[in-house]
């Protein structure tokens, strides 16, 4: 496979019309949004310096406060 970003996108873009019509390729590529914001930032002030354990504990935790 070729992989010059472009060829890659006018393949992409092909294969979606192609497989969804013109319209829900359209409605499909509408679902996705470059963003915005700083992820790294936001990370650190919801989870701080938690380590993936503590988060992954806490998201146990809440689990089993929910049944």
């Amino acid at each position: 496979m070729d992989s010059d970003p472009n060829k890659i996108r006018e393949r992409g873009l092909r294969l979606l019309v192609e497989g969804l019509g013109e319209v829900g390729a359209v409605n499909f590529l509408r679902q996705f949004e470059n963003g915005s914001g700083d992820y790294t930032a936001e990370r650190e002030k919801l989870h701080g310096a938690a380590t993936v354990e503590e988060i992954a504990a806490h998201i146990q935790k809440r689990k089993e406060q929910q049944v």
